[in-house]
């Protein structure tokens, strides 16, 4: 099942997806579920399922303004670092554990969506992810476990201002500025994507293939990750994790390659679709 959330006619939604079909599951579950975080926290998958046998989808997808896959999440975390081919680039050493950074709810974008390149750098990378949603929350999440408490899968894009990301040692900076986040474009859940070490992530600017990546090349793995960051505070259902970057990030390139105004970024991975974003000028 792919599920989205979107704006029809100005109206906050959600819904599954079928080609260019949607089935807008809002009027059909009410209030039981008014957004797809609530959805997926009430573990709501069966009743789509049933809406769909006896409902035909009723909205065009090309009619409708995406919205980041979930809108609201409670938590934001990502993973640095978490490809071989980028702790090399970025000449890091090896660690023992994730690189944990977090982001903003308002940091997050749509597929579609114009990427605004921040007035206050000049050096504003990409940096194509897969992004965990989260199911069924909790604490202290064995790796044992942890495969049932993720939802579903998304494709994801980091936009990262480098020269604020380097200020001090917090990362924070470089990747919180407003909608440098795309999302989307629609959450495959997890019983779509039997084997994540069998995806393959690349990063497409104007065309020219910047990341090229398999899954399998994570350094840490999903369990290990969704362990770790339960180890120290509750994971909810719609939390959104990034799991990291493969090497190719512009920063490192000779000379390096910066996204600006009238850019295409895409990012694609297998099952997921691509996450497509003009960039623009942040007004």
């Amino acid at each position: 099942m792919k599920l989205i959330s979107f704006l029809n006619q100005g109206v906050a939604s959600y819904g599954v997806v079928q080609g260019d079909d949607v089935l807008d599951l809002t009027p059909i579950l009410g209030a039981q579920a008014p957004d797809l975080k609530t959805f997926i926290a009430k573990a709501l998958f069966a009743s789509a399922t049933q809406a769909l046998q006896t409902n035909k989808p009723n909205l065009k997808l090309s009619q409708l303004q995406l919205l980041p896959v979930i809108p609201n999440p409670d938590k934001i975390f990502c993973v640095g670092l978490n490809y071989k081919t980028h702790v090399a680039e970025m000449k890091r050493p090896d660690s023992e554990h994730p690189a944990i950074f977090t982001r903003f709810a308002d940091s997050l974008s749509a597929h579609g969506a114009p990427l605004p390149k921040p007035k206050a750098t000049q050096r504003f990378d990409f940096e194509g992810e897969l992004a965990i949603i989260i199911g069924q929350g909790g604490r202290n999440i064995s790796q044992a476990d942890a495969w049932n408490h993720i939802a579903g899968y998304a494709c994801f894009n980091d936009g990262t201002a480098r020269d604020w990301q380097r200020h001090t040692h917090q990362w924070t900076p470089g990747k919180n500025f407003p909608l440098t986040g795309p999302l989307g474009p629609f959450m495959a859940t997890r019983k779509e994507i039997p084997d994540v070490n069998q995806l393959t992530l690349e990063t497409r600017l104007n065309g020219e293939v910047m990341q090229h990546a398999s899954l399998e090349d994570l350094i840490f793995t999903l369990p290990v990750i969704i362990e770790y960051i339960s180890g120290f505070t509750t994971l909810s259902p719609g939390d959104v994790i990034a799991t990291g970057t493969p090497g190719g990030v512009g920063d490192k390139r000779e000379p390096a390659v910066y996204m600006k105004a009238g850019d295409v970024i895409e990012v694609e991975i297998t099952g997921l679709g691509t996450l497509r974003n003009v960039v623009s000028n942040e007004a």
